[in-house]
């Protein structure tokens, strides 16, 4: 039985130019191509787009999977395989709902007592469980821009990685106030955050006004993005999203 690209998509999720990215770097190609230039697919592909959607949502980039399945024999071992990372992933989740509730606790703490997190939970420890791989997902449907951050991120050390990680962090906590605050999404704050944002996309390659709206529309439309914006405040997902619209069409015509 064979599947058309369409069929795929809607059982998958994912894009149909994503898909045609896969095939033209050599990761996913269809069975076969239909006279009329559709593209099928049959069970075998569509087991090989499983491996390769659990090898992404654990951070993998792409040259990576492509390493990784060209190395794998046998499907049950593979699959065991990612069961193990999975598994990981849970647990690092866990990690990161156990430092989201420490700071909810700190930050009603401090609060009452006027002050900024000096008790539960340390700042240095806001990070724990979050790792950059889980933002390197929100671009899963910008395959050429994830590609370069990885390029860019390769050559850094851990040190550096997580700084950038802290800081991205940090810049999601402080929409989170802003958005706690009744800030409407296009005051001046707001879009100052969304500004940073889009310089530093913009260091790593050229984003139009178009692609970065996608890139905001993500924040809600993708999954695991957006559970990463919500486990720091329910509905930051969305608010992020308004912003960068309001930035696009103010900022960027």
């Amino acid at each position: 039985m064979a599947w058309p690209i369409a069929e795929v998509v809607r059982m998958s999720g994912v894009t149909a130019r994503t898909l045609r990215h896969y095939d033209e770097i050599g990761l996913l190609a269809p069975a076969w191509i239909g006279g009329n230039g559709h593209r099928y697919y049959e069970e075998a592909q569509l087991l090989r787009l499983q491996q390769i959607l659990v090898l992404r949502a654990l951070g993998m980039g792409l040259s990576e999977i492509g390493r990784v399945l060209a190395e794998q024999v046998d499907e049950l071992e593979a699959l065991r395989g990612h069961r193990r990372r999975l598994l990981a992933e849970r647990d690092r989740l866990d990690a990161l709902a156990g430092t989201v509730s420490r700071t909810i606790v700190e930050l009603e703490q401090s609060r009452k007592d006027g002050g900024f997190m000096t008790g539960i939970n340390r700042p240095e420890n806001l990070f724990e469980g979050i790792r950059p791989d889980q933002y390197e997902e929100s671009l899963r449907d910008f395959p050429e821009h994830a590609e370069e951050v990885r390029r860019l991120t390769s050559a850094m050390s851990e040190a550096e990685i997580e700084a950038g990680q802290r800081a991205r962090t940090a810049q999601m906590i402080r929409l989170a106030e802003l958005m706690a605050a009744g800030t409407p999404t296009d005051a001046g704050p707001v879009q100052a955050e969304v500004d940073a944002q889009y310089r530093a996309l913009i260091e790593v390659r050229a984003v139009g006004p178009e692609e970065f709206r996608a890139m905001g529309r993500s924040c809600v439309d993708n999954e695991q993005w957006r559970a990463v914006y919500e486990a720091v405040a329910p509905g930051l997902a969305a608010y992020q999203r308004d912003a960068i619209e309001a930035y696009a069409a103010t900022r960027l015509g």
